[in-house]
Order: structure tokens, then sequence, then C-alpha cells
């Protein structure tokens, strides 16, 4: 596999937006639209709860009137899980919380890395632009997990 990068199309693969019955699917959420994605390693689990999923919720106001039509959040957790996460930050409204649970959009864009205290097989930390299905900015963690690039305010929204 080859890691997605700019100028890429956003594959066609499934997520789940709070329950297994309620598929998303990322290449249809996209189209048409300026797409702001990024994903997490884990759902609660430090880094991820007191950074980088704040920075999108401080910044969701100013993400939307610069043009981002969706702000999407991944991880490779179960859609209860993912959910309950969002719940507890109020993300309803602001930012889709979209779970990955088995991986298929983390592989299908090759951004996998093997954690296995936190379950093994999980998300690099990243984020994309994504414009009408076609990836415009792409910022991976040099490490996998860091919060030196993804972070909201990191966005140069091309």
């Amino acid at each position: 596999m080859v890691q997605i990068k700019a100028r890429d199309k956003i594959p066609s693969v499934d997520l789940f937006e709070d329950s297994p019955a309620n598929k998303i699917n990322i290449a249809d959420l996209c189209a048409g639209k300026k797409v702001v994605l990024f994903a997490v390693p884990g759902a609660f689990t430090p880094g991820c709860s007191k950074t980088h999923l704040p920075s999108y919720i401080q910044k969701e106001s100013e993400l939307k009137s610069s043009g981002i039509n969706e702000i999407v959040c991944v991880s490779v957790n179960d859609p209860f899980v993912h959910a309950a996460w969002g719940n507890q930050f109020n993300t309803k409204g602001k930012i889709r919380m979209l779970a990955d649970p088995n991986a298929n959009f983390s592989k299908a864009v090759d951004l996998t890395i093997d954690l296995p205290p936190l379950g093994g097989l999980r998300s690099k930390r990243y984020s994309m632009v994504i414009e009408n299905g076609i990836v415009k900015e792409l910022n991976v963690e040099p490490d996998g997990t860091g919060l030196s690039c993804s972070l909201a305010d990191k966005l140069k929204l091309k």
C-alpha cells in the first residue's frame, strides 16, 4: 500500500456514526464539499482528549466561516465509544464523529500504526483537507502519535 497524498481521491469506505446501523460512506460525504478530516489513535486517550479534539472544537466556527462544510473526526474505535467521546465534548452539530472499527479507512489511506498498549492496530494522528473528494492538504505526525502538525491551528486550508 501507498500512503494517501495530496491530489489523491479519498477512498470509498464506510465509517459509522453513533451506531453500527448508521453507515456513512466517506467518499460520498466529501463529494461536492470542503471537508476537514482529522484522525486520532483512540477516543478518550490523553493527547486526543486534552489537545487534539479540543483544538478542532475551538476552531470550529473559524473553519466553517472559511468555507469548510464538514469537520470529521475518525478513530479506530467502535461507534458507541466514539459517539460517547463526542458526547462528552458536545461535538453534535460541530464535528462528525465517525468510527473506523476495523481500521478499513485507516488501511485504505495507509495511515495505520501498531500500538499494542491501545489494542493494536490504530490510526496514525493526522489531518487533511478534502475538496470535492480530493485531498488538498495532508499533515501526518512524524511519529504517528505526536501533536506537532495535525492540530486545527496548523491547517493551511490551501
